[in-house]
């Protein structure tokens, strides 16, 4: 499991650039590749070097954490089957998103409680910040930045709709390969947190 980071605060969803990598990694680029033509050519459209970077960096460690059948179906694939597969790639390398997921997004999905307030992102920061002496450091800041990412990439994964101050779950749709795909190569927690199953 990676280590606990705060660095999705500044990166968001990223679902046009993962799949911009991804078509080149099926057109044999390498990932060095990838991360050069992103700072040299500015492939993301991004405006400093420094971002470039840095938006490389986490787009890359995200898609390597697809084979290629997933590569595939988020290039080719419908849009909101590419969108779950962006999650998952997210929730692969994100540790304090993957927690927040699995405790907060999957039990109220099971607890048919479908409504994630700013107080239950506050109680789970909370929670976190007690188990962890890393998160106790952390800005109150850091936290709010870290839930308003959260909530727009519910948003903007389909995962979730917005309704007035408040986020309302919405049912993921995900293709049955892509599904079966994921449980069999050992990742069936992944599904289970996107789709709120037990």
């Amino acid at each position: 499991m990676p280590k606990y980071s705060s660095t999705i605060k500044t990166r968001g969803f990223l679902f046009h650039e993962a799949k911009k990598a991804s078509a080149l990694y099926l057109q044999g680029f390498t990932f060095a590749e990838i991360r050069q033509k992103a700072v040299e050519e500015n492939i993301f459209l991004l405006k400093t070097e420094n971002r470039r970077k840095e938006i490389a960096a986490t787009v890359l460690e995200r898609i390597g954490t697809l084979d290629d059948f997933l590569h595939n179906k988020l290039v080719y694939g419908i849009l909101e089957t590419g969108k779950q597969i962006v999650l998952y790639s997210i929730m692969k390398t994100d540790r304090l998103f993957f927690e927040f997921m699995q405790e907060v997004y999957r039990e109220k999905h099971l607890l048919r409680d479908y409504v994630i307030t700013d107080r239950d992102f506050s109680a789970f920061f909370y929670r976190k910040a007690e188990q962890s002496n890393l998160l106790m450091s952390w800005t109150d800041y850091t936290f709010y930045k870290l839930g308003q990412v959260y909530k727009r990439i519910l948003l903007e994964s389909g995962l979730a709709k917005r309704s007035k101050k408040k986020l309302e779950i919405a049912g993921a749709i995900i293709e049955q390969d892509v599904k079966r795909h994921i449980v069999e190569s050992g990742d069936r927690i992944y599904i289970e947190v996107i789709q709120g199953e037990v």
